[in-house]
């Protein structure tokens, strides 16, 4: 019985203070939307501060993610950020695009360099385009006057000349005029934390949101880490090992990490994160049911707020 309480104590959910928000990418086919919209309604109650559509390589998804941005509008009451990038673009189309959600009713933005299109290796910047995400940044700032986030890397840009070069770049970002960065995502918290004391030591005073991801598949988390520049633990490639057939013990280990991984940051005062939910609701909504984030949907189907916001 007494393990039993002290077990009982040790999950009491966390509800105070907490912050999220979700990302999604646009589909490409009806069943992938499907999925999606799916996973948007189950997420929608935990009541996110926003949701996140991202902007393929090189645009390549820019008419899917304006769709997407605008059923988000039209049919939720969720506020959507439409990822908008300067790939393989003029400053004039970009600034259309952008133009093209606050007709709309969009008010945020995540602005990102981007990735290079599938015909580069590395990120080669329009002639008439903009050069980086902080010229991005001002020249969207130039055509309304939207919330702004960008992209942080607590491991370093993998293009980065330095550690205080990427910081460097992060500071002008925010100097054009965004007020919050959300990370890269990383699986070791002592890294995100150092970062953190650089960016404060630095003058950096704005949000820095962690950027959570939920390993749904180890293999596709790995190519992902390699292009990003994030460290993925060799414990983790253990915890992982063997569970390819097995997709539901998978599942509770990814939830169980992941939510291990959040608790950790609570612990030192992180309070808002940021999930890369890869269209799945399954393993971020188990995670926030941990963190004491828990939702209810109303009779008519609005989105009521999560108890532990």
């Amino acid at each position: 019985m007494t393990n039993s309480s002290n077990k009982e104590t040790q999950f009491t959910p966390i509800k105070s203070g907490l912050s999220v928000s979700f990302e999604f990418f646009p589909p490409k086919t009806p069943a992938m939307e499907e999925t999606l919209w799916r996973s948007i309604e189950r997420l929608a109650p935990v009541g996110p501060r926003f949701v996140s559509v991202t902007y393929g390589a090189g645009g390549g998804t820019r008419e899917r993610t304006h769709a997407t941005v605008k059923r988000v509008l039209d049919e939720t009451a969720l506020t959507p950020a439409a990822h908008l990038t300067c790939v393989d673009a003029s400053r004039d189309q970009v600034d259309a695009v952008a133009r093209r959600y606050h007709q709309a009713g969009v008010r945020h933005i995540v602005a990102l360099r981007g990735d290079p299109s599938d015909a580069q290796s590395r990120f080669h910047a329009h002639p008439d385009g903009y050069q980086n995400a902080a010229e991005l940044v001002a020249g969207l700032k130039r055509v309304a006057d939207f919330e702004l986030t960008v992209g942080a890397y607590p491991e370093t840009h993998p293009e980065a000349r330095s550690a205080q070069h990427d910081l460097d770049n992060l500071k002008r970002k925010l100097d054009a005029g965004a007020s919050r960065a959300i990370t890269q995502f990383f699986f070791d918290s002592d890294a995100y934390f150092r970062f953190l004391d650089r960016a404060r030591g630095a003058g950096i005073g704005v949000p820095i949101v962690p950027g959570i991801l939920p390993v749904t598949n180890f293999a596709a988390v790995q190519r992902f880490a390699a292009t990003c520049g994030a460290t993925v633990p060799a414990w983790m490639a253990e915890l992982f090992e063997d569970l390819d057939d097995s997709p539901d013990t998978r599942q509770l280990v990814a939830a169980t990490v992941a939510a291990e991984q959040c608790l950790r940051l609570k612990a030192k005062g992180v309070t808002e994160f940021h999930f890369y939910t890869l269209n799945r609701a399954e393993l971020t909504l188990a995670i926030c049911h941990r963190l004491g984030l828990k939702g209810g949907v109303s009779r008519s189907g609005t989105k009521a707020r999560a108890s532990g916001v």
